[in-house]
């Protein structure tokens, strides 16, 4: 007797295909929210707009790698420029736009693995048109430099940055 009355229970309850519901053949696409992607494009086209205006201010042309990164020589000395694997030993001053310095490496240079260490992927770029001696004016864009954040000390967020740099050696 009492299998009979869960007989009807049963039924009820295996009513009609289980899972999700079927895909709607046709249906709208959903737009994609470009605002942000907007929003970065417009952040970019502004510090391109900047770092001109600073380049304009300094009175001198600078070459631009085609990633963002603009350099001047100041001293062009005959050599090998440098490249990925070497140590480089450099001195250096790190202003912003506005002309705040915001690091220098002091009397004596630091040294960094190029396209290894943990530096400025700019730097990383920069420091490849120099041979040892060579002196020259960097500008790197925020997002071959510090990026979003900023190195959250004496670089603020999107920053520009400027780096007077001095080659001492490579090894």
């Amino acid at each position: 007797m009492r299998s009979i009355a869960l007989l009807p229970i049963l039924l009820l309850a295996c009513d009609g295909p289980q899972g999700p519901p079927p895909a709607k053949v046709g249906s709208p696409q959903q737009v994609k929210d470009t605002s942000l992607m907007d929003l970065n494009k417009r952040i970019a086209e502004r510090e391109a707009l900047d770092i001109e205006r600073w380049v304009q201010r300094q009175g001198v042309s600078m070459e631009g790698s085609g990633t963002g990164l603009r350099y001047k020589l100041i001293r062009d000395v005959e050599g090998a420029p440098a490249k990925p694997g070497q140590y480089a030993a450099v001195r250096y001053s790190l202003l912003l736009l506005s002309g705040d310095t915001a690091y220098t490496s002091g009397p004596k240079p630091e040294r960094f693995l190029i396209e290894e260490d943990d530096v400025e992927s700019g730097l990383h770029e920069g420091v490849q048109f120099l041979s040892p001696g060579d002196s020259a004016v960097l500008v790197i864009p925020s997002h071959l430099a510090h990026g979003l954040l900023g190195d959250e000390a004496r670089i603020p967020p999107r920053s520009t940055v400027v780096y007077y740099i001095v080659l001492d050696e490579l090894k």
